[in-house]
């Protein structure tokens, strides 16, 4: 055979996009557990999509792209008045959901955020419901969603349990597409055979740069990033279900797949079965809206400043113990140019603890920053060591650990205990502590937007499991209306 010429011999479609399609199209989930936090999940990340509705920085994306366009039975945003088309109504509930960077998060070989996909689930399911109750039949309810949640959450989390994407430099919000191109095919009526092709088309796209994330090029794009990747979802499902072709080999191909082109030819490795691992494990940001490696350095900050706070200038020196992924993430010295920028710089993230006794998202904003010099002060006087244990629990399957540990050293020679956090209260090792948490949370983050007769009926359904699943999702976004 010629060298000059590809052998053009349509190949299977590869086994994970089989293995993605068989999970989505015909595997139960029968854990009323991933239910459950899944029931949590969802009022956790609508309640950070509302809290983030009082920054203008965010409002500014949301809206239909053309001004004045108007969408018959379109897909609400929470909070808003908004009905827009499926696709934008997506890029819309990612954006406001991620933008304060307090929604869930995953930790493993690459790391993520699984509420994400919400934003396309949530679009995809208020419309089709929508179009479903004029059209004389059934909609879909909230039981649908619930189920929808965990199996992106599963397909994003299992892919980032062994796959580093960072360290090719690659961005984790290919993942959201994935698994929110998976789910979305389904909900619009997509067979196994759909579902595969669609998922090829999620993959073929290729990744977004992490440099968003990173020093010297953080900023607001990482928080609309996520947005734009479950947006892209929903049109490619969609793109799919009008009949375009699928890309078999799109991860193996040689030379022009994904492995060779953006993997260093490596396959990706899957070591367990998508079920409901994921959700069951998922953890919370309920205290503070900071990037979750830095989570128990904050709660150790807040621990200690009772005892620093009245000696800010006899410090002299402060220690953080941590494990490696916070500091490939977020340990930086440097000016740090926006709010993005700080709520990726550990330090930053103990310095106002430190001096304020809590940690929340106005203390990113640029008047506040620039107001107070000690933070920056407090910052140059910080030492970050890693911890060999912190990073081994980290990744181990029945630890998962994100240990951070502070130690303030004064100019007297006295110093404070170390202070150690080894698991954030959004754990799944304290849930039982956290979930009260979060449902205060979730109260508080309601009241910024709604009455307090609204805000009570919203909580009283998402309350109660057996009412919320049941529940129509039209009716259901119908309470989170603004006119």
């Amino acid at each position: 055979m010629s060298n000059n010429v590809e052998l053009n011999q349509r190949p299977d479609p590869d086994a994970l996009l089989v293995q993605i399609a068989d999970y989505v199209d015909s595997t139960p989930i029968a854990s009323a557990e991933a239910y459950n936090t899944a029931r949590n999940c969802l009022m956790d990340t609508l309640g950070c999509g509302l809290l983030a509705l009082r920054f203008p920085e965010c409002t500014k994306h949301l809206g239909p792209l053309v001004p004045g366009t108007t969408v018959r039975h379109g897909a609400r945003v929470p909070g808003t008045s908004h009905e827009l088309d499926p696709v934008t109504a997506a890029f819309n509930i990612g954006c406001i959901i991620r933008w304060l960077d307090f929604n869930d998060t995953w930790l493993a070989a690459e790391w993520g955020h699984p509420s994400d996909n919400l934003g396309g689930i949530l679009a995809t399911a208020d419309y089709l419901s929508r179009v479903a109750v004029a059209e004389g039949k059934p909609p879909l309810t909230m039981r649908d969603v619930l189920t929808a949640m965990i199996k992106a959450h599963e397909i994003q989390g299992v892919l980032a349990l062994e796959n580093s994407f960072n360290r090719v430099g690659l961005d984790h919000v290919l993942l959201v597409r994935v698994a929110s191109t998976a789910v979305v095919t389904k909900m619009l009526g997509g067979n196994r055979d759909q579902i595969i092709d669609a998922v090829s088309q999620a993959w073929v796209d290729g990744c977004a740069l992490r440099t968003y994330r990173h020093a010297p090029n953080a900023g607001s794009r990482k928080s609309w990033a996520a947005g734009d990747a479950t947006s892209r979802a929903v049109r490619l499902a969609m793109i799919t279900m009008k009949g375009e072709m699928g890309l078999p080999s799109v991860l193996s191909a040689p030379k022009w797949g994904y492995y060779d082109v953006l993997f260093n030819g490596n396959p990706f490795s899957i070591k367990q079965d998508f079920a409901s691992y994921v959700m069951e494990n998922v953890l919370f940001k309920i205290s503070f809206p900071a990037e979750f490696h830095a989570q128990t350095a904050v709660e150790a900050a807040v621990t200690l400043h009772s005892q620093v706070k009245d000696r800010v200038d006899e410090i002299e020196r402060i220690e953080i113990t941590t494990h490696e992924s916070a500091i490939r993430i977020i340990s930086k010295e440097g000016e740090l140019a926006n709010p993005a920028d700080r709520d990726h710089c550990l330090q930053y993230m103990v310095a106002v603890p430190l001096l304020y006794g809590n940690l929340v998202a106005e203390h990113y904003e640029d008047a506040f920053h620039h107001a107070d010099p000690r933070i920056d002060a407090l910052r140059q006087k910080m030492v970050i060591k890693e911890d060999a244990r912190y990073s081994a629990e980290y990744l181990e399957d029945d630890k998962r650990s994100i240990a951070n540990a502070i130690q303030i050293f004064f100019t007297d020679g006295s110093s404070t205990e170390q202070v150690a956090v080894e698991y954030p209260i959004g754990h799944r090792r304290r849930r039982e502590e956290g979930i009260p948490v979060l449902e205060q949370k979730f109260r508080t983050n309601l009241a910024t937007r709604f009455p307090q007769a609204q805000s009570e009926r919203i909580t009283a359904l998402c309350s109660d499991q057996a009412a919320l699943e049941k529940t129509p999702v039209h009716e259901f976004m119908s309470l989170f209306v603004i006119n």
